[in-house]
């Protein structure tokens, strides 16, 4: 596995990969779970967020970075991070590994790379956030595994 930065043309691939890696949990888990109008609100044009929210990812002017990570000339996934260099902070946007290559350390690999470039631009914390549902399990044993610690937290839905 080689991890490399982004360049302008794997924009297409990492929005399409974002779509695939998480449109299991909008159409599975979260419409599910909070009905079609709790669903239509919040995120019912989750794969049209998502297509302008990958766009936005890299911008190092702006402190926000992308890395890509590739087995044999493919994209395997992707993190992509922020910095607040002021507060020392940096945050994961998001992390995305295809289904195909998951369980073979993409997702620890993506995680060290951003964390070593956040200490390089001065960051000395970092936040990731995940979901607490059976979906987002893989990502929390991830991250804890990564030493990150769990700040238990609850988001309710309710239509009004």
């Amino acid at each position: 596995m080689r991890i490399r930065s982004f360049l302008q043309h794997d924009l297409a691939q990492l929005t399409e990969l974002t779509i695939e890696t998480f449109g299991p949990f909008y159409e599975d888990s979260f419409r599910p779970l909070v009905g079609e109008f709790v669903f239509a609100n919040q995120h019912g044009s989750w794969r049209e967020d998502y297509v302008q929210q990958v766009a936005k990812l890299h911008d190092p002017d702006q402190h926000r970075y992308i890395a890509v990570a590739e087995f044999d000339d493919t994209i395997a996934g992707y993190v992509a991070w922020s910095v607040e260099p002021l507060r020392r902070n940096a945050s994961i946007t998001i992390l995305a590994v295809s289904a195909r290559h998951r369980q073979q350390g993409a997702g620890t690999r993506l995680c060290e790379h951003a964390f070593s470039a956040m200490r390089g631009l001065g960051a000395e914390v970092v936040t990731i956030g995940t979901g607490g549902d059976g979906f987002h399990a893989p990502a929390r044993a991830l991250y804890e595994t990564l030493g990150c610690t769990a700040l238990p937290v609850a988001v309710y839905y309710r239509e009004l």
